[in-house]
């Protein structure tokens, strides 16, 4: 089964409260409109899986909700490609991972103590945007590897 786009959230600032959206506008080089990372040189986007939070709620003995992990786009399932260089299709957004997402100690005093270890190797991915679009809670995540291959030439 695809994963798929379950949750958006973008803050226009730092701290500030993270708002959920059904879909966002991202730009090839600056990331989701609106957000506040939007125009930063590496740091355009973040991924997380559900299914990692949900291992991580197991660890830390309650809910760890999407929207105070402070990532940008939760989806379903599956292990977000965390490799710098991997790349991965979010509707007609191309994303290629810069590094980690690291939890912070933010998270303990959001989510509640504990909250940052039970996310250590389950917080994430972050990504810079090489094509933009827009996504939409409910797209399809594809991961492509080192970039979809281009088109075989057949006959002369």
């Amino acid at each position: 089964m695809t994963p798929t786009v379950v949750s958006i959230h973008v803050a226009k600032g730092a701290r500030l409260p993270m708002q959920a959206k059904e879909h966002v506008e991202v730009e090839a080089g600056k990331g989701i409109v609106g957000d506040r990372y939007h125009g930063t040189k590496h740091r355009h986007v973040t991924v997380q899986s559900r299914e990692s939070l949900d291992e991580a709620a197991t660890v830390f003995g309650d809910e760890v909700p999407s929207h105070l992990t402070r990532r940008n786009i939760t989806v379903s399932h599956g292990t977000i490609p965390r490799e710098p260089g991997s790349r991965l299709r979010i509707g007609d957004v191309l994303l290629e991972a810069v590094r980690v997402a690291a939890p912070c100690k933010l998270l303990d005093d959001t989510i509640g103590a504990g909250a940052q270890e039970a996310l250590r190797r389950r917080a994430g991915t972050v990504y810079r945007v090489l094509e933009g679009g827009t996504v939409n809670v409910g797209d399809a995540l594809r991961i492509t590897g080192e970039g979809d291959p281009p088109p075989r030439r057949t006959g002369p």
